[in-house]
C-alpha cells in the first residue's frame, strides 16, 4: 500500500501536526513503510495459535481487599512543604 502526498497531509491533519514541504517524502517514506510491513503481518497465518494475554503465566494479580487503617496525620503532614487544615496547600496555578 502507498499513501500519496495528499493521504499523508490528511493523515497529518488529523494527527494535529504540521508537516513543512521538506518533511512530506520523508514522512511519506516512512508511513509507506510501516503499511507495508503490516501487510506482510495480515499475510502471515495465525490458525491453531492460542491468543497470548501474559506472556508469564499469571493469572490473577489482584489482592485481597483488606480493610486497614490509613497513614496516620502527623506523617503525611511531614510530607509536605506546606500543609494546613488537612489540606495539602499547593501554588495556584490558575
Amino acid at each position: 500500500m502507498t499513501l500519496t502526498d495528499k493521504e499523508v497531509l490528511h493523515v497529518a491533519r488529523l494527527a494535529q501536526l504540521e508537516l513543512s514541504e521538506e518533511d512530506l517524502p520523508r514522512m511519506q517514506g516512512e508511513i509507506n513503510e510501516i503499511l507495508n510491513h503490516v501487510e506482510r503481518l495480515q499475510k502471515v497465518s495465525s490458525l491453531g495459535v492460542v491468543p497470548t494475554l501474559h506472556v508469564h503465566g499469571e493469572i490473577n494479580a489482584f489482592r485481597d481487599d483488606i480493610i486497614r487503617d490509613s497513614i496516620p496525620l502527623e506523617k503525611i503532614e511531614m510530607n509536605a512543604p506546606d500543609f494546613r487544615a488537612c489540606c495539602f496547600r499547593v501554588p495556584r496555578i490558575i
